[in-house]
């Protein structure tokens, strides 16, 4: 019977596995290897270098549907991405292999019907094969290039939610009219209730895979994604400003204060009001600033006032 408990870096991982048996399958995606012993979850995944809270994440959406993840930047997109890929090569070289030879030896081939089963079945594992494979071939390598920080262009992960459907509706089908349908003596009748439960199990299965890369997987590129524009967004700043170091120390005092009138959201009638100057000499403290700086725009003088400490970002109106 399996148990709903929450899982935690302290509990044993065989207790785990007691507990819920189909944890087994996961670990071979992990990399994680049999004869752990009493060692807890942690320890087993530190000794077989494997992001303790990513696999936590997935197991315990696998096992209870947790998804309520406190943090997706503390996932492990490399252990994420491992996991997925041993899953497809599990799934692909041993799952539908499986099941298709198990359909075989329970049914006569020499039946019109069984054939027509057997022919639903190769078109179900070829849309799994061309699935999974699209993930292999472009949205694998677009998550190598955003851990090697120059992401491919053209591509995001909300491209890939966009197209990234269930691929299970031809299983129901096959599985439907195996048990509404196929007529069968008493072995072939054993031979394909056992099949149909590896078909239900084998549904079940890619239910939860498909859960783990909506879930888990989407979420955490996506953060990654973020993260990166925001660390692309302050280095263009950094080197805008770094390009002559000189360009701070060159304004005068007045254009700071022009600069910061600015920020603040003044007109250029209202900066000379306030500081007590003509329209005129505003309009060429600004001309000055934009040529000292670069910066032409209301939001790059923002950004630079924020980061060179001319203002407090909580004063800001974003």
């Amino acid at each position: 019977m399996k148990s709903q408990k929450l899982y935690e870096a302290d509990d044993k991982l065989i207790v785990l596995i007691s507990d819920n048996y189909n944890v087994l399958q996961s670990l071979g995606s992990f990399g994680i290897n049999l004869g752990f012993g009493d060692k807890t979850v942690n320890e087993v995944c530190e000794a077989q270098g494997v992001d303790t809270y990513t696999f936590l994440a997935i197991v315990n959406l696998v096992i209870n549907g947790y998804k309520a993840f406190d943090d997706f930047s503390r996932l492990s997109i490399p252990t994420i991405m491992h996991y997925l890929h041993a899953s497809h090569e599990y799934y692909l070289d041993f799952q539908l292999p499986f099941i298709r030879k198990e359909l075989v030896e329970a049914l006569d081939e020499k039946d019109n019907l069984a054939r027509l089963i057997l022919k639903l079945y190769d078109e179900y594992a070829e849309e799994i094969k061309k699935h999974m494979k699209y993930e292999e071939k472009f949205l694998f390598p677009y998550v190598e290039s955003l851990l090697d920080k120059q992401p491919l262009p053209n591509y995001d992960i909300d491209t890939f939610s966009k197209h990234h459907g269930q691929t299970d509706q031809k299983l129901r089908e096959l599985k439907n009219i195996i048990i509404k349908y196929l007529p069968s003596d008493g072995l072939r009748n054993n031979q394909l209730s056992a099949t149909l439960c590896d078909i239900y199990n084998n549904e079940e299965w890619l239910a939860k895979h498909s859960d783990v890369e909506e879930e888990i997987m989407i979420p955490a590129i996506r953060t990654l994604e973020k993260k990166l524009k925001q660390n692309d967004v302050s280095a263009k700043i950094s080197s805008m400003i770094n390009t002559n170091p000189g360009n701070q120390d060159a304004l005068s005092e007045r254009e700071k204060e022009v600069i910061v009138s600015l920020v603040q959201g003044m007109t250029n009638k209202e900066i000379a009001n306030h500081l007590c100057i003509a329209p005129n000499t505003v309009i060429t403290h600004r001309r000055n600033i934009a040529r000292k700086l670069q910066i032409h725009t209301p939001a790059g003088l923002t950004i630079y006032a924020i980061v060179t400490n001319l203002v407090d970002i909580s004063s800001v109106e974003i």
